[in-house]
């Protein structure tokens, strides 16, 4: 029987209205042709007729749109013969294996498992987008370790039972190294000073450890940072960074950095003014303040007298307290004055403490290194104090506090201590010899969070020819609750003179 093919579907794709339309018929059969690893019952699940239904051209093209959004196919088509239905497919291959040449740099593996993630694998459905992002990708990798010289070019190879392969052809070349760094307007500092507080310098003596002469998009935005920092921590207030250019040599192995600054002048700080809600005394905060009228204007300083006060506020129960500082400049003096806001907010209690995280060690053990109290006005410092305490235990690999303030309420907060266990038991073997003992063997077994009590155990043995010693020990560091703690020691000792030849015989035993 004659095929008749449905154009107007593959149209009505593309266009408002089909090529023309066809008469609805009741299906009697439906095949699929093409398919070589998709299973015929996973096209009949994406089709929205069955044998029996009428079938309809909004149906067909359903059922094209459906096909092609699986992946599975670069060409679907819907064919009629009579009163039975044909699928025709063409299958995307499969990739059956991904291979690398010339790649050093990174392990082969690692850049298996990424292009997996984003599914470019064996076994997986080629597709030629996700290849070239892949490519771009991993040139991307390369630039970012300053191998601007890297090329990388891919084959797709075509294989047997519609499968492909895929290799990354890979030129590393040499790493591209920083010859100069130019200071375009630099009156006040050397140039050999301002570089030094930079990450990112030439080619010297520790480079090859440090990899510093090796151009970092990241490292030079920390490093413009770093000398805005050190401007402003030696008055320049106006300082400014007008632009940088990053220019490479046309062999891709020399990279020149430019940048172009404005110093301006050097500020005096002519005084500090408190202001706002100053709950604590304002001789308080005036020695809190790092920054003296008469000083040269320094912004380490000044963070750190607004830090100093917010942590004062802390200890005072006000956990949310905003402090900020607002110059009025005299530009013609080269003078500058401080207003410091203060805004304490409300005064807050920890609700409760929770601790989260510890499976092994009981929560008295944790609970008892506290120096905030459930119900008691906040103290950061006290806070910090017991996170301190928790972290000296041993028995965690990370101790991290987060102070949440307690839904529906404006002066409650929860302090969450969330603790990371970490491995506390030790095993220790030894072995020696020497011409009167001969072999000498030596164990020892120790736990320092038995149980997870907090209380440490410690046995340990030692045996030889002639004698044998065995210890125990026990640690309660918090016999009473106030942390008076209980040890005690344990051993016995025999020793056998009868074993050696050099001594005349005889046996001790001690305990």
């Amino acid at each position: 029987m004659k095929r008749k093919l449905l154009p107007g579907l593959v149209m009505a794709l593309l266009a408002a209205a089909p090529a023309f339309a066809f008469d609805p018929f009741v299906v009697k059969d439906i095949r699929v042709e093409g398919i070589q690893r998709t299973e015929a019952g996973t096209v009949f699940n994406y089709l929205p007729v069955r044998v029996g239904d009428t079938f309809t051209e909004s149906q067909a093209a359903d059922a094209i749109r459906a096909l092609f959004a699986t992946g599975f196919f670069s060409d679907v088509r819907i064919e009629t013969e009579g009163e039975v239905i044909v699928v025709v497919v063409d299958e995307r291959p499969a990739i059956a294996d991904i291979t690398f040449d010339g790649v050093k740099e990174f392990d082969k593996d690692a850049l298996k498992k990424g292009l997996r993630e984003v599914g470019l694998a064996e076994s997986r459905i080629f597709d030629r987008a996700l290849l070239e992002r892949a490519e771009q990708e991993l040139k991307r990798q390369y630039l970012s370790r300053g191998k601007y010289a890297a090329t990388v070019k891919t084959t797709v190879t075509p294989l047997e039972r519609n499968r492909v392969g895929i290799n990354f052809a890979v030129e590393e070349g040499g790493v591209a190294k920083i010859r100069q760094i130019n200071i375009v307007g630099a009156n006040a500092f050397r140039t050999k000073d301002l570089i030094s507080q930079m990450q990112l310098t030439t080619p010297g003596w520790l480079t090859w450890y440090t990899k510093n002469d090796q151009y970092s998009r990241q490292k030079l935005s920390a490093d413009l940072e770093s000398l805005r920092s050190y401007y402003l921590n030696q008055g320049y207030l106006d300082f400014n960074i007008d632009s940088t250019q990053v220019s490479i040599t046309p062999d891709k192995q020399d990279i020149y950095i430019t940048i172009n600054i404005t110093e301006g002048e050097k500020y005096t700080v002519t005084g500090v003014r408190f202001t706002g809600d100053l709950v604590l005394p304002e001789s308080e905060y005036l020695a809190l303040t790092r920054i003296r009228p008469g000083e040269t204007f320094s912004r380490e300083r000044l963070t750190e007298t607004t830090k100093a006060i917010t942590d004062r506020l802390g200890n005072e129960g006000y956990a949310f307290a905003n402090v900020n500082a607002a110059p009025e400049v005299d530009k013609e003096k080269r003078e500058v004055e401080f207003t410091v806001f203060v805004d304490p907010g409300r005064r807050v209690y920890v609700r409760r403490i929770n601790i989260g995280g510890n499976t092994k060690t009981r929560d008295e053990v944790v609970r008892r290194e506290m120096r905030q109290m459930e119900g008691g006005w906040y103290d950061a410092s006290a806070i910090n104090r017991s996170r301190t305490r928790i972290d000296r235990l041993g028995f965690f690999d990370e101790v991290t506090v987060e102070t949440p303030a307690v839904a529906g309420t404006t002066d409650q907060v929860d302090a969450n201590f969330t603790v990371k266990e970490r491995p506390t038991g030790n095993l220790m073997l030894g072995a020696g010899f020497s011409s009167a003992e001969n072999i000498v063997l030596s164990a020892s077994i120790s736990q320092q969070n038995l149980f997870g009590s907090g209380n440490a155990l410690t046995f340990g043995l030692n045996t030889s020819k002639s004698s044998r010693t065995l210890a125990l020990s026990f640690t309660n560091p918090y016999f009473t609750p106030d942390g008076v703690s209980l040890g005690w020691d344990v051993y016995h000792r025999t020793y056998d003179a009868d074993e050696l030849d050099s001594v005349s015989p005889y046996k001790t035993v001690s305990t």
